[in-house]
């Protein structure tokens, strides 16, 4: 750890390891992970976009339903409020990614803070990953920005592993820490979502909702 702490600093006292040469050519840590927090900062604003036109699709398809239920005309409204169903799935799935990504840059500061870096990044990449490929079909060029962020925060968990001489993961730990994330992501990311988006609010309305099932 005290290697690594060197590494942090980015100071001109040699290092009598083998990774001596990777040190001076490469960006100090502190300043990597400021840089992946940037990129996923930019990916967080481009879902919250995304979230932006997807409320506003869904209040227009809302309307729709409520219309078409006023008109009794339940065959048209079950059709609207199918689609309505499929755009509330998009708003809970940008909605857990942003939460997702909100928690990878809380341990990213961790990491600048106390330097645990290979306990912090192993699960942090992982719902990174996870992340990236719900959003693909979203934000068509998340995937390629998505996998750039791995990248830094893969380059950044070797050099740290080495330099800490901690190159042990726990892959079950890893495994349970990411999917803690992401669970937990996705129960707030369901009360955000009731917060969000209406529900039909008379009691003849939510029973013709019921009956068609939205």
């Amino acid at each position: 750890m005290r290697g690594f702490a060197k590494r942090w600093r980015r100071d001109d006292q040699p290092l009598l390891s083998k990774v001596r040469d990777r040190i001076t050519s490469s960006k100090p840590l502190k300043s990597r992970i400021a840089e992946a927090e940037r990129k996923i900062k930019i990916q967080m604003n481009k879902i919250d976009l995304a979230l932006s036109r997807i409320t506003e699709r869904d209040s227009y398809i809302f309307r729709k339903v409520v219309m078409a239920l006023q008109r009794k005309d339940p065959q048209q409204a079950s059709v609207y409020a199918n689609e309505l169903s499929e755009v509330r799935k998009l708003g809970k799935l940008v909605t857990q990614a942003n939460l997702a990504l909100q928690q990878v840059t809380l341990r990213l500061n961790t990491v600048r803070d106390l330097g645990d870096a290979v306990t912090v990044l192993s699960p942090a990449i992982s719902v990174v990953k996870n992340v990236g490929s719900n959003l693909s079909y979203i934000i068509p060029e998340a995937h390629g920005e998505i996998s750039e962020i791995n990248n830094i925060l893969g380059d950044i968990l070797i050099d740290a592993g080495e330099l800490s001489g901690n190159t042990y993961m726990n892959t079950e730990t890893t495994n349970e820490e990411a999917n803690k994330i992401l669970s937990d992501a996705s129960t707030l990311a369901e009360k955000r979502m009731k917060q969000l988006f209406p529900e039909i609010s008379t009691p003849q309305l939510r029973r013709q909702t019921e009956e068609i099932g939205v």
